[in-house]
């Protein structure tokens, strides 16, 4: 289990993590979601030891990391697919990692069959891609057999295959009694992975629940209407409605159940080819939750929220 307890970062006057507190429990994997410069990289460099808190605590199953007597046996981590040295192969930096460790060597053949790296183990880490790299970073997390486990974007340069892989992985892991901290981009991944959320933005909590709770919560439901007068029914609809297009003859109406559209689009005399409602996605959710959060804004952005934003 993980535990952070008040936890705060300062760099001089920037105020990186603030005050956040939260936990990581047995059994499930939980997603770690925030914009570009949340906080989340240096909260999982605090929880592992490699940065030091301002203030507040961070421990690993009731201990600090640095106080792990064999860190890799109560942790296992993923956070730079790039830290292995280039001319080592593959099974020698696992080896490495073991014997620093007091893990058996065995192990290495294991977690190297466990990533499908066993026809590889013999390369070089520099003549990998950052897909066999990333693969390679996983093993070194399973190496120690740890009951917590923590990813930092571990889908980067996975192909599809991949990416199916380590969400089973993951969701075995979960599984078996383990601790599994997940931080990514890709929403659609983990809204299909992660079964708790723990979102940040500007280092402080915004959102600790369960998944389904949370997409519920901060995004309502959707109802998809097509129709060939997309901009007539548009026109229409009350200014306090959310609207966004879908395509060229779709919108995504939020704020309306699909009755009232449909009774509208009636009296209006907008025929309709589609009336769906239809639960929001992970996505949406968390962008309409963490808009005020985002440290920068393209134009682009900008320009679709004041259009999403009627």
């Amino acid at each position: 289990m993980i535990e952070v307890r008040g936890l705060t970062k300062r760099y001089g006057e920037v105020l990186a993590v603030d005050d956040l507190t939260f936990a990581v429990r047995p059994g499930e994997v939980t997603g770690f979601l925030g914009p570009n410069g949340a906080g989340k990289s240096t909260t999982l460099r605090m929880v592992l030891g490699l940065d030091a808190a301002t203030s507040g605590t961070a421990t690993v199953g009731g201990r600090p990391y640095v106080a792990q007597p064999a860190p890799l046996r109560a942790v296992g981590a993923l956070l730079d697919a790039g830290a292995v040295l280039p001319s080592r192969t593959a099974r020698h930096h696992l080896l490495a990692l073991a014997a620093g460790n007091g893990i058996p060597r065995r192990r290495v053949s294991e977690v190297l069959a466990e990533v499908g790296l066993e026809a590889v183990a013999h390369r070089r880490a520099g003549t990998f891609s950052l897909g066999m790299r990333q693969r390679l970073g996983i093993a070194g997390a399973l190496l120690g057999d740890p009951p917590v486990l923590v990813f930092d974007e571990p889908l980067n340069g996975l192909d599809p295959e991949g990416i199916v892989w380590i969400r089973g992985l993951m969701r075995r892991m979960a599984a078996e009694g383990r601790a599994v901290l997940m931080s990514s981009h890709l929403m659609s991944e983990m809204e299909l992975t992660a079964g708790h959320l723990i979102v940040i933005g500007r280092g402080r909590l915004i959102a600790d629940t369960a998944m389904k709770e949370f997409i519920g919560a901060y995004s309502g439901r959707e109802v998809v209407v097509r129709t060939p007068r997309a901009a007539a029914l548009r026109r229409m609809l009350s200014a306090a409605v959310r609207v966004r297009e879908d395509g060229v003859d779709g919108l995504v109406v939020t704020g309306l159940e699909a009755a009232e559209i449909g009774a509208l689009a009636a009296a209006g005399g907008v025929e309709l080819h589609e009336l769906a409602p239809r639960q929001a996605s992970l996505e949406q959710a968390f962008m309409d939750l963490t808009r005020d959060a985002v440290e920068y804004h393209t134009e682009d952005a900008l320009a679709q929220e004041r259009e999403t934003v009627r």
